[in-house]
């Protein structure tokens, strides 16, 4: 039909399911499957392996905000980035302007109020993980603040509208992206072919006359909204970054679509029969044999048949040639038109016809499979096709003595962890005592002799953070630090771009679940922290193909459950980016109907919400099965917690380490995903 078919495998797969993927692309493959697209960085890795040529798409889920995002997939010889729903009209054409990759945007249907592949919100509290598709959708619950006007601090403010960008089509398509993407996940059929049409419709009218005004007939608006569209829509982030008339505060609900409008759209578009457009040319001369030529795409077939013969009573006519030829029956092929070269007064029965037609056209269909079979692919090994179980592996038994590291928001906490003398501190870089106190910087340069000091870098990186770019890099040239934690792929590349010399981590937000994922991140950096949603048996199974580099978790701390471009502060009229302010960002609460608070971090310097768990996640109980992980550091997690709480939280843990009589200073906590896991 000349449409390409792509498969998603977008989600993130557990060491034990790794070896199954190729088993459920296979098939696919064989078939002619044009693409994939894959969030898990190992999964990339391997297909790349196994079916060589296969075309490799990025997830949004990967969360790519920029070139530098762009630049590091392109080294890994990806093909396409679905980029963050995010991003601006004028970041997607810095991003076409520095990158000869393709790019695929989002132009309607459902907005995740996180950035796509960063929400663990769903995960920590119901088990049903974002990452793996299962998300409960708890954004589009009911919330409240602690700020705001009154009637502004409560609703459901982590709703956002529905995507509906076709009026900005021109402006989309002259950004230079090569693919506009329609979301369609578990969508009824007249939807896709509903939506697709009329985006297909002014993006023709927009080619045929680019120069013109587009403007969006009504009634063609109101059948997009029909078509299971929330209560409301919007042109998303195109052209603003956040504000509460981006969201749905009054209700997120569906509303329903007209059943009139479902059969047409099923008649005009589901029920009709798809076929290649071909043409044929028929050659019958008496006392040659009957040939036949089928053509489509380039292709040509032809096929032999009976001689022909004079006729003897009613000779054959051009009409019933012609007859018999068009009909293409159960084959994928419609004929527009037939040339026939025939004599006059010849005869060939019916049956001989029908046959050369069969013939001619059943050639032609296996040129056509052959032009778009696939290269070859690789066979797994033996080893490969065993799970995991039945692999030889060395378990790790031993216990390895651990570096204690320290991660920090506030002078407060950062005081604390150096009076504690942890042997790492990861430092906010957001920090106005690091990013200008010079007394700050001449104890640190003390302070480094007994702690090793990293720089925290942001969960997200945006264009509009060129100027925190150029601070941290003059920062990272003060020696100082040992060292950075990434938080995404842009600081990855940017990193590399600027010639660090120190190590570069890896958190735990850049997704380590199987082997092969591991062996990417450990050729990108130098240690890497395990992920939050896999179970102590994932986890053990995971490290027992592990690469050399070390390996660290998070043992305390609250989870980061969604980083998201929304603002609350906004939402709720008390923007602190438009004011006055000195420091990099505050905390406001967020509770939810069961009067459960979630602390939510305004980061004002990069202009994103950190919304946390509700209580901090500790692996206090379960240390010994830690340590038996062989791991080379544990963290802490400090963020809400005043100075003094931090000091004697660092006091226990180290206690903890070495002995299990010793009894936390906190009593509500969480311990996360380690004994239970995610679907």
């Amino acid at each position: 039909s000349g449409r390409r078919v792509y498969l998603t495998v977008n989600t993130l797969v557990k060491e034990r399911e790794l070896y199954s993927v190729y088993d459920y692309i296979r098939p696919f493959y064989e078939s002619g499957l044009d693409a994939v697209i894959v969030q898990d960085i190992g999964v990339f890795e391997r297909t790349g392996e196994w079916f060589p040529g296969l075309s490799r798409h990025i997830s949004t889920q990967m969360t790519v905000t920029g070139a530098y995002g762009a630049a590091f997939f392109k080294k890994l010889h990806a093909d396409r980035i679905v980029l963050a729903r995010e991003l601006s009209l004028e970041e997607l054409c810095c991003i076409r302007e520095r990158t000869d990759m393709e790019l695929e945007v989002f132009i309607h249907g459902a907005m995740c109020y996180c950035y796509s592949g960063q929400c663990l919100f769903s995960s920590i509290l119901g088990g049903r993980s974002g990452n793996r598709g299962r998300c409960a959708q708890p954004c589009r619950l009911l919330w409240q603040t602690n700020t705001g006007a009154l009637g502004e601090n409560s609703g459901y403010l982590l709703s956002l509208k529905d995507l509906c960008s076709v009026s900005l089509l021109p402006e989309l398509l002259r950004t230079g992206v090569d693919s506009l993407k329609i979301e369609g996940r578990m969508k009824r059929p007249e939807y896709a072919a509903g939506v697709t049409a009329v985006y297909r419709r002014y993006m023709d009218r927009y080619y045929e006359h680019p120069e013109e005004p587009l403007t969006v007939e009504p009634a063609d608006m109101d059948r997009l909204k029909s078509l299971y569209i929330r209560s409301e829509t919007g042109e998303g982030y195109f052209k603003r970054h956040n504000g509460r008339d981006m969201l749905t505060p009054d209700s997120p609900g569906y509303s329903g679509t007209e059943e009139a409008l479902l059969k047409e759209i099923r008649s005009a578009y589901l029920q009709k029969e798809e076929k290649l457009a071909a043409k044929g040319s028929i050659r019958l001369r008496r006392g040659e044999p009957a040939r036949y030529t089928v053509t489509c795409r380039g292709l040509r077939a032809e096929a032999q048949g009976d001689p022909v013969e004079a006729a003897k009573s009613r000779p054959l006519s051009r009409e019933d040639v012609l007859r018999q030829l068009r009909k293409s029956g159960n084959t994928f092929l419609k004929f527009d038109s037939i040339e026939t070269f025939m004599d006059g007064d010849i005869f060939l029965p019916v049956k001989a016809l029908n046959e050369l037609r069969r013939s001619a056209c059943e050639k032609l269909e296996r040129a056509l499979i052959e032009k778009y079979e696939p290269a070859s692919f690789t066979e797994r090994t033996q080893e490969e096709k065993l799970p995991i179980s039945g692999r030889e592996a060395q378990k790790r038994t031993d216990t390895v003595s651990s570096a204690l590291a320290v991660s920090v928001m506030t002078e407060e906490q950062l005081s604390a962890a150096l009076l504690s003398e942890a042997e790492r501190i990861y430092i906010n870089a957001d920090l106005p005592a690091i990013c200008g106190g010079r007394a700050w910087a001449e104890l640190l340069l003390e302070k480094r002799k007994h702690t090793k000091l990293y720089l925290a870098l942001p969960y997200i990186i945006r264009k509009r953070d060129r100027g925190f770019l150029e601070r941290t890099k003059k920062l990272l040239r003060e020696d100082i630090f040992s060292g950075v934690l990434v938080r995404n792929l842009e600081e990855l590349e940017w990193l590399k771009e600027i010639s660090f010399g120190g190590n570069m981590v890896t958190d735990a937000g850049l997704y380590l679940w199987n082997s092969a994922s591991g062996k990417v991140w450990a050729r990108e950096s130098d240690e890497q922290y395990l992920p939050l949603e896999l179970n102590v048996h994932e986890l053990e199974e995971l490290l027992k193909e592990r690469e050399e580099k070390p390996l660290s978790c998070i043992v305390y701390g609250r989870i980061p459950m969604m980083i998201s471009a929304g603002c609350l502060a906004k939402t709720t009229g008390a923007c602190r980016r438009e004011k006055e302010r000195k420091d990099a960002g505050t905390f406001l609460k967020l509770t939810d109907r069961r009067r459960t608070v979630f602390p939510v971090y305004v980061n004002c310097e990069h202009c994103y919400n950190v919304i946390y768990n509700s209580v901090p996640l500790s692996l206090h109980r379960y240390m010994e099965r830690v340590n038996g992980l062989g791991l080379s550091a544990y963290r802490l997690d400090f963020t809400t917690e005043s100075g003094p709480e931090t000091g004697e939280i660092i006091r226990f843990f180290k206690k903890r380490m070495r002995s299990s009589e010793t009894e936390p200073p906190f009593t509500d906590y969480t311990g996360g995903h380690f004994k239970r896991g995610v679907e």
